[in-house]
Parts: C-alpha cells; structure tokens; sequence
C-alpha cells in the first residue's frame, strides 16, 4: 500500500476554523484523480459534497477535516516506518501531531472514492469544537444513501453503534456487515458528525469505526497502518456487500444510555491515562489546555477534566517521590 496520499495530507494543517488550505487540496486532488465525480462546495460553510456514478441508492463515508493540534512546524515530516508513521520536526526536535484525527477518515473516503463506481462522500469543518460543519449539511445529499460510515474512532476494533444512548443503526445492517470478520467489537461512542446527521433526521444506519490512529490531539499521535488498512478493507467489504437500504430512526436507547452512563469510570480511566501519558511529556499544560484539547471527545466538564488532571498530576508525583527514595 503507498501512503504518499496520507502523508499528503498530513503535511496540511487545518485546526478548526482554518481548513481553506485542506478544502483546496482535496478539490483539486479528486478533479485530477476522479474526474468523474461531481463535487460541490458549500461556499457558506467549506463542506464538502462528492457524488460519482448514477445509482438509485449510494453507499456514503463521511469525515471531518479539521484538527486539534494548533501548532504545526514548517519542517514537519510525516516519517513512516515499517508499522507506523507519525509526525516529526528536526528543526524543534521533537513529536509533532498528524492530524490523524480524522485525516486517517478523509484518506479512507478517497481511497473509496477512487475504487468504487458508485459512492458518495461528504467532508465537514470543525466537527473538533462541535459539529458545526455537519450541523448545516445538506440533508437532501444523504435521501439516496443506503448507510453513512465515519471512519473516526482511536484504536483498532471499535465499532461505534451508539452514541451517548443515541442508537446509530439496525440490528440487521450490524448483522450485515459481519464485523467479527475484521476483529471489530459493538461499544458506544462520543460526539461526532454522524449523531448529528442523525439528530437532524438522518432515517438510515450509521456506524463510526476505529481507523488506526492513536494518542489522537497530542504531538504523540501516530498511526498504525496495519490497523488503518484493516479499516480500509472492512469498509470495502460493507460496500460492497451491503446493497439495500438500511432504514434506522433515531432513537434514545435506554439501555444503551444506561451502559454508557455505568461505564463514566471507564471514559475516567481512558482520560486518566491520556491525561498521564501528555502531562510526562509536557509538564506545563494545564487543565485549561488538556479541556482545549479533548473536551469534545469526552462527556464530562471542565472541572471534571480538572479532577482527573490533579489526580493525574498527583500519581505522577507519587511516582518521582518512590523513585527519589
């Protein structure tokens, strides 16, 4: 697999509010490499909307191309090993973020629009500080669609079917798609385009899906390719075996709301250690930029996030006080 395409759009940097440079890119990418395709701008917001061939149903991926990440160098390099690739700046010497949240969705949709006759695609800004490309879609783009996947989960195997007790799709389009053939696993999810798509009346199943990348909104994040590629080939296969129209009205469901309110301890121990992992590489941070950073990924506060960084701060502490002894 060659991953000029992916480290192309690495290299772009397009945090929240400034995605022009990454909108530019991909208009001029899909009329040079899927020409086609019909593509429309929304001049108003800088989503983006790809139709290609003529069918009566589509299927649809959808993603976001804003980041988190506010610095990028002007020496960044995505570097890529054997495994992985990761971000890198030799003038500053150290890490630097890839945006892989959610440029790893963007890559997948491309690589998808390229190889399928009939798909749709659609790109949305600043979904980072709220959803709020995806938030004025064009509702009328998805009528056709037979299911929206958004490839914008952390890891390997999550296969996001709810979101925050919101049920995302059917029974039998779960089914359907035979996620244990890929090693992908049911669990609730956090805010992203496609709750939103289906809190505005979006009636068809939709799925997010882990995509590869990992430590998401820290200069640490890196992606692992075999995990990427195995997203890359479980969406294929969705395509192209899933040709009716998974009908899904959104709904609260009870009991995945209560599994998602009784697993708040596991969101905690999820954030603790990210929250760890980016305090031992940066001491300085604060509460305040740890929110900046993550607080659209998890339910909870800014004084929740204060919590969890003073409990944090405090292990790592303890930590130096063991070692000092």
């Amino acid at each position: 697999m060659n991953y000029k395409l992916l480290k192309q759009l690495y290299k772009i940097h397009s945090k929240s509010g400034f995605e022009g440079e990454i909108i530019t890119f991909i208009c001029k990418w899909t009329s040079k490499n899927v020409p086609n395709s019909k593509l429309d701008l929304d001049w108003n917001t800088g989503n983006i909307y790809i139709t290609k061939g003529k069918s009566e149903t589509y299927p649809c991926i959808v993603a976001h191309l804003d980041q988190v990440q506010e610095h990028h160098p002007t020496d960044f390099i995505a570097i890529e090993t054997r495994d992985l690739i990761f971000g890198y700046s030799h003038k500053e010497r150290k890490f630097c973020g890839l945006g892989a949240d959610d440029k790893n969705g963007i890559w997948l949709a491309l690589k998808c629009l390229q190889r399928f006759d009939e798909i749709k695609v659609a790109f949305f800004v600043s979904e980072e500080v709220g959803c709020i490309g995806s938030s004025k879609a064009k509702m009328d783009f998805f009528e056709d669609c037979r299911f929206v996947i958004q490839p914008d989960r952390r890891g390997s195997n999550d296969l996001v079917t709810s979101i925050s007790g919101l049920s995302l799709c059917s029974d039998e389009f779960i089914k359907d798609i035979q996620p244990q053939m890929f090693g992908y696993k049911e669990t609730y999810g956090l805010m992203t385009d496609i709750e939103q798509l289906k809190e505005q009346g979006l009636n068809v199943s939709c799925v997010n899906l882990s995509c590869g990348y990992y430590e998401p909104h820290t200069d640490n994040e890196y992606t692992d390719k075999k995990d990427l590629l195995n997203c890359l080939r479980f969406i294929e296969h969705i395509i192209s075996n899933c040709k009716k129209t998974y009908r899904h009205k959104a709904e609260y469901d009870e009991r995945a709301y209560l599994n998602f309110a009784y697993s708040s301890w596991d969101i905690y121990d999820e954030l603790f250690e990210i929250i760890r992992e980016a305090l031992l590489a940066d001491p300085t941070l604060t509460p305040s930029d740890i929110y900046a950073f993550y607080g659209t990924d998890y339910p909870f506060t800014m004084d929740d996030f204060a919590m969890v960084y003073e409990d944090a701060m405090n292990e790592i502490l303890y930590e130096k006080q063991e070692d000092w002894q």
